[in-house]
């Protein structure tokens, strides 16, 4: 499947279902190479409507790096964490909380 097709096929399970975190979060994913402010833009977005859709808070993060706005991806990352742990989720608490060190060590 190309790549096109494969955000074809996305956007439509969107249209088809816009009341799914996921298929936002898929849409994104598929942008985030080809236009990346596209991508953080819906994340954004995904974090306001869907806050307890832990998957967003790692990308939304990483794009926020990448956009070199490090408070906002800060903040973002420890809501993340407290959504993670509010959740059990060890493995993102883990990967929310590396991603966090690094970008505190990087200043």
């Amino acid at each position: 499947m190309t790549k096109s097709s494969r955000l074809t096929q996305l956007l439509e399970y969107l249209k088809d279902d816009p009341a799914d975190p996921f298929n936002h979060y898929a849409v994104a994913t598929e942008y985030r190479a080809s236009e990346p402010g596209k991508s953080l833009e819906i994340l954004a977005r995904l974090k306001e409507e869907y806050a307890d859709y832990l998957p967003t808070y790692y990308h939304l993060a990483e794009l926020l790096i990448e956009f070199e706005r490090k408070e906002e991806a800060e903040s973002v990352l420890e809501q993340g964490i407290e959504l993670a742990k509010s959740q059990s989720n060890q493995t993102a608490i883990r990967e929310l909380q590396n991603l966090l060190n690094q970008l505190m060590f990087e200043d």
